[in-house]
């Protein structure tokens, strides 16, 4: 049995998660993940800015004491940290071990970043392909204390070190496919703990902390956390990740393809939930790979409104900008009006509400203080208790991500050991195309009865977020008696009614009887990616509790 922890779900997490990890209780390997859509452009800014950087230089920060204290532990670490120079922070992290009195073996994964392999089209900052974990088993094999890499899936992290610990090889597909489904589960962290979950009342999640997988050598997992840490591991917090940012039931990845329609969660304990069942299919024969690119200049004003007439306020604010957006149109222009003031408040902010402007062009002088400036002239002579969120700004860069895909063949997957040797990994020897999966049967309604008008979100659980533009919402209930209900209930065009910015979008509806949840995949709400920033909420991590928010004629049987 292979013990695994997770010390870090992004670029920014609590930073002595680190530290706490690796001295709450024992461990095997700890890994890191910070890599996301959006750190990618922002490495790539940095690349650009020096060419020495690119990675993330907070795992650096971490490792300053955390070095020690995994040699001590006999911990060995593995992160995505090296972002775009996985070989400069590899070198650097030497440095610090020599530095602090803890030499250590480090190896590292390359052959991701493909920007000069081929013609990625204007404003390309990043072009790198998600590589799987045989390069991670190859170093950690070589005997690597730490392994940094650049973009490899989320999930390798955990399923490279559980194949180098028990010998898999690209054939042990099922075994390949569960420790990808518990690297997904930790690779957000705390998320996995209680975080961000909808039921959060029920735990205390003041200071939740973060995931373990103990793997074993059929692929088989329990997920669990050190004792005496905050948060909570229940069946609902593991489903609640298991559909974060997932579409249909195959998740594929670039050395096996996880079937989600599979996996089977068990209570095995206080906070240990057993995952079993997961069966594997070989991976698909092109990686993904993703590109960001520089993509113009935005700019955002948003404008309080206070008291009575709220609609006729925002209406002459808008026609008072009018000539100043048609003077020098932007490329896209967006209002939005947020109704967040209350009727007869007693505070004035409960009084307000919230009318935004964004701006995107090519041209930073179009978005620019010219038209951040004409907000301010308005102070005076505009709406009646005139004011701004904050001060306006002269506008600034942006970018979108686009997924590609490119044959694995293409690919130089390299593990650069820590003697130096550089170990060609390759391709899987099988790949497949994947079909479209038969729809699986629904379960018998539930009997007709009473109703009550009720929020969705007292019998449903529910989790979101972005993957380029689209959005991805997993909704799922916690006994039979609510899934009978709910695969009936929260059809695609019910989504649709229930939340009125997707009516105009494809939405596509995934359903996972085993885990008692519905995924659904809507297309295009976030534009062209959370760097764009063109929503109130531009990562839909929201989405998912707005959903449980909207009031539906639930059976009183299950309230």
């Amino acid at each position: 049995m292979l013990r695994i922890g997770n010390a870090s779900g992004f670029y920014g997490d609590r930073f002595d998660a680190m530290e706490e990890m690796l001295t709450g209780g024992p461990l095997d390997v700890l890994t890191g993940d910070y890599l996301a859509e959006l750190t990618m452009l922002i490495l790539g800014r940095d690349r650009i800015r020096d060419p020495g950087k690119g990675y993330a230089r907070t795992f650096l920060r971490q490792l300053e004491t955390g070095l020690g204290l995994a040699v001590d532990a006999g911990v060995r670490i593995v992160a995505n940290a090296g972002g775009l120079n996985p070989a400069g922070l590899a070198e650097r992290i030497g440095e610090l071990g020599e530095r602090v009195g803890v030499p250590v073996g480090v190896g590292y994964v390359t052959g991701d970043d493909l920007l000069g392999a081929r013609d990625w089209g204007a404003g390309a900052v990043t072009a790198n392909a998600y590589l799987g974990g045989g390069g991670i088993a190859a170093c950690l094999c070589a005997g690597a204390d730490v392994v940094v890499t650049g973009r490899v899936t989320d999930a390798a992290l955990v399923s490279g070190a559980a194949a180098a610990h028990h010998g898999w090889g690209g054939q042990d597909l099922d075994a390949l496919a569960g420790a990808v489904v518990a690297g997904h589960v930790l690779e957000c962290g705390a998320q996995a703990t209680g975080g961000n979950y909808a039921f959060f009342a029920e735990h205390d999640v003041r200071h939740p902390g973060f995931p373990i997988a103990e793997i074993h050598a059929d692929g088989s997992s329990v997920i669990t956390k050190h004792p005496g840490t905050g948060g909570a591991v229940t069946v609902g917090t593991v489903t609640a990740q298991l559909l974060y940012e997932t579409g249909g039931a195959r998740y594929s990845g670039p050395d096996v393809t996880a079937r989600l329609d599979t996996v089977r969660l068990a209570p095995d304990g206080p906070d240990r939930v057993r995952v079993h069942g997961v069966r594997g299919e070989p991976p698909p024969a092109a990686l993904k790979a993703g590109i960001t690119r520089a993509a113009g200049w935005r700019n955002e004003v948003v404008f309080v409104l206070t008291g009575l007439d709220v609609i006729a306020k925002a209406r002459l604010i808008r026609a008072q900008f009018a000539d100043v957006l048609a003077a020098r149109p932007p490329a896209r222009v967006r209002w939005t009006l947020a109704r967040t003031d209350h009727r007869d408040a007693s505070v004035q902010e409960e009084a307000s509400a919230l009318l935004r402007l964004v701006v995107h062009d090519p041209d930073p002088d179009v978005v620019g203080r010219a038209l951040s400036g004409a907000a301010v002239e308005l102070a005076l002579s505009g709406v009646p208790g005139f004011h701004l969120t904050a001060p306006p700004g002269p506008g600034s860069p942006y970018g979108v991500f686009e997924a590609a895909y490119v044959p694995a063949d293409e690919v130089r997957h390299v593990a650069v050991l820590p003697d130096g040797t550089r170990v060609p990994i390759p391709s899987p020897s099988s790949t497949a195309t994947e079909e479209p999966l038969p729809e699986p049967a629904l379960p018998e309604p539930l009997p007709a009865g009473p109703a009550r008008h009720a929020p969705l979100g007292l019998v449903a659980g529910a989790r979101s977020g972005d993957k380029g533009g689209d959005a991805n919402v997993g909704v799922w209930v916690r006994t039979e008696d609510a899934w009978r209900w709910l695969a009936h209930e929260l059809t695609a065009e019910r989504f649709r009614q229930l939340l009125p910015e997707t009516a105009e979008l494809p939405v596509t509806r995934h359903v996972l009887p085993r885990l008692r949840a519905l995924n659904f995949v809507v297309e295009g709400l976030l534009g062209r990616g959370v760097a764009e920033n063109v929503r109130f909420d531009p990562q839909a991590k929201a989405v998912g509790e707005w959903l449980r928010s909207r009031y539906v004629e639930i059976p009183e049987v299950l309230l």
